[in-house]
């Protein structure tokens, strides 16, 4: 089985006048991306998009930034098949917190089974005290987290909360979001050291946490595993910021101790064929119609894991 993970920088599809039109990967916060230069380079960034999910081949794709069900359908149906993508016959993408529609989806060739969403929890239904400025029947998550299964894994697949605009501030939301996860992965495992499971996404973890330790510690090893680390240390950026020029490792792919044993060489594959030229931390070819900083695909390269037999 093959999985991959992909912040695909807002996907949101418009229809205006009778016609559909994609939302570019951009993210409105600088001047430049509200121009009428930037809507044109939309198209072109959806088409990289989907040729990145083509060249990933997965079985299993978990997306972040997904505006609702019509994006993701209308997505794999004119762009994805175009790109030469295989069809995902299953295909989810379930409201979350995030009022601008950045939603998490599933594609897949294979069921999906024991579908949940949990973007009510709250941190009275986990026993968990809430941080400074969150009520204990408010939302734990600021998206959602999904669980399903798929064969025997297990998948928990998040985007927790960016750390901007105020980093100092969003570390303790950061910290509950992944406390939540970790409960959740703990009744699933139920005390089973052989559980296949993997938390994957956008854990937004910056460069340089703030704090004594990540906001993420609660889930990091030696409660998982973290095949990154499997990667060569100057490999491991899936990120890049064009404003800062900073690159970051925010997606995640984080394996229970038994699968990280059962596939001792399974290694993450960080595709960044799509991003913008401008990140010069790779010699990657980049697909042909990439920019300096745009058409590109996301700001974020899509990971890709292998696990034969499964």
């Amino acid at each position: 089985m093959r999985i991959a993970t992909f912040n695909v920088q807002n996907l949101r599809l418009r229809r205006k006048a009778g016609r559909a039109r994609f939302d570019g990967a951009r993210d409105y916060d600088v001047p430049q991306d509200s121009t009428a230069e930037a809507t044109a380079l939309d198209l072109a960034d959806r088409r990289l998009t989907s040729a990145i999910l083509a060249q990933a081949d997965a079985d299993v794709v978990c997306l972040q930034e997904v505006f609702n069900l019509e994006t993701l359908d209308f997505f794999h149906e004119h762009l994805m098949r175009h790109a030469g993508a295989a069809a995902y016959p299953h295909r989810v993408c379930l409201p979350g917190n995030d009022g601008g529609g950045r939603d998490l989806a599933v594609l897949s060739r294979r069921p999906i089974e024991g579908l949940r969403s949990h973007a009510t929890l709250t941190p009275d239904d986990l026993g968990l005290t809430p941080p400074e400025g969150m009520r204990a029947d408010m939302p734990i998550f600021r998206r959602d987290c999904l669980t399903f299964r798929v064969g025997d894994l297990n998948l928990f697949h998040c985007h927790f909360k960016a750390p901007w605009p105020d980093t100092t501030r969003a570390w303790p939301i950061r910290r509950i979001e992944a406390l939540a996860v970790r409960k959740l992965v703990e009744a699933h495992q139920n005390h089973n050291r052989d559980a296949l499971w993997m938390i994957l996404g956008d854990l937004n973890e910056p460069v340089e946490p703030v704090g004594k330790d990540p906001a993420i510690a609660p889930l990091l090893p030696p409660f998982s595993v973290d095949l990154l680390e499997r990667m060569p240390q100057q490999d491991r950026w899936t990120f890049y910021n064009a404003q800062d020029g900073q690159y970051a490792r925010p997606d995640a792919l984080l394996a229970s101790p038994a699968l990280a044993r059962r596939w001792p060489d399974a290694t993450p594959q960080a595709l960044r064929a799509g991003l913008d030229r401008d990140a010069r931390r790779t010699d990657v070819a980049r697909l042909p119609d990439v920019g300096a900083h745009r058409p590109h695909a996301s700001d974020h390269a899509a990971l890709v894991l292998d696990l034969d037999g499964l």
